[in-house]
């Protein structure tokens, strides 16, 4: 006689080690819920922040709703005056910005020249030459100049790097006069401040590159430098690029490293060995002096706190085109 016993029934597969007990709880699905509303309050917070700035500074500048008068009407100057105005002394009404544009962009212009060398070279270096050992040990050393207060930076540009460095090589061997505030000392701190930006972000793009076009590089031949600046460099350009704008911003809005060691003297010049004056040494030095508030001299801060604001949101625009811009996919 035939046993009419039904099969003995499949054993369950195991339960999956990722999925979650009670994942589909009324509170676990109100917790979720909670975290995806307290992440779009952040990211809103940070677009509110920004409208709020730019509404202070165009309030302040351009036009007024909240019943004071903006800064063209106070000063009775015009905007193509302010613009292209090439003298700026608010005690004698003069309100041309070109001066303090100037000092800015020469602070910048040989902090990039410092900084941006190094620190591509030190992100090369780092990505491609040095051991693991090695790396543990420099990039946690370079990533403690962010650390250090710029006012330390300040300071150490005018009590080191313009008596013991600027005035030896540019005055006692080339004849150069060489003032104890000046452009280049300042210049070349903050080209030092921003260093362990451009290395970082650098490094970052570096690494990023795929391992397949370094072994595809050395397969035909190459040697080590050709692959780091032939391969790798061009590979991360749009990271290296966007890096470099950035540390360029940063320089830009430097405030009291370059108010320490540039002077307070605004004017259109391009002798680096002089004083100058940039936009953020200028907001410092009213807010620290006694100019009455809802003054045209207190309210020109705005107006040059605004421009400064324009250039650097080109300069973060430009970064973020070129990064599109040059971009590469790997797959």
């Amino acid at each position: 006689m035939t046993s009419s016993a039904s099969p003995a029934p499949a054993p369950k597969p195991p339960r999956p080690t990722w999925v979650v007990e009670g994942a589909t709880t009324p509170w676990t699905r109100w917790s979720e819920v909670a975290i995806r509303v307290s992440l779009q309050l952040c990211a809103l917070l940070s677009v509110v922040t920004t409208a709020a700035i730019i509404f202070v500074l165009l309030d302040n500048t351009v036009y007024s709703v909240t019943g004071g008068g903006a800064f063209f009407q106070r000063a009775e100057v015009s905007v193509v005056d302010f613009l292209f105005g090439t003298e700026w002394h608010w005690e004698d009404d003069k309100y041309g910005v070109l001066p303090l544009v100037c000092g800015t962009l020469l602070v910048a212009g040989i902090a990039a020249l410092v900084g941006l060398p190094i620190g591509l070279a030190s992100a090369v270096y780092l990505s491609e030459y040095a051991t693991p050992r090695l790396r543990g040990i420099i990039k946690p050393t370079l990533e403690i100049l962010a650390g250090v207060p710029t006012v330390v930076y300040g300071y150490f540009a005018l009590l080191f790097i313009t008596p013991y460095l600027v005035k030896p090589l540019f005055h006692g061997l080339l004849g150069f006069d060489v003032e104890t505030f000046n452009v280049l000392s300042g210049g070349i701190v903050v080209g030092v401040m921003i260093v362990p930006m451009v290395c970082s972000l650098s490094e970052d793009a570096l690494r990023a590159v795929p391992r397949s076009l370094r072994e595809a590089a050395y397969a035909l031949g190459s040697t080590k430098y050709d692959v780091s600046a032939k391969v790798v460099v061009p590979a991360a350009l749009s990271g290296v690029v966007a890096s470099f704008l950035l540390a360029i911003s940063r320089a830009i809005g430097e405030t009291m490293a370059v108010t320490i060691a540039c002077g307070h003297l605004p004017q259109v010049t391009g002798n680096i060995f002089g004083p100058v004056q940039t936009m953020t040494a200028y907001i410092v030095n009213v807010t620290e002096s006694e100019v009455a508030l809802g003054t045209a001299e207190y309210e020109s801060l705005y107006a040059v706190a605004l421009v400064l604001f324009l250039m650097t949101l080109v300069m973060n625009v430009i970064s973020r085109i070129v990064t599109r811009r040059f971009r590469e996919v790997y797959e």
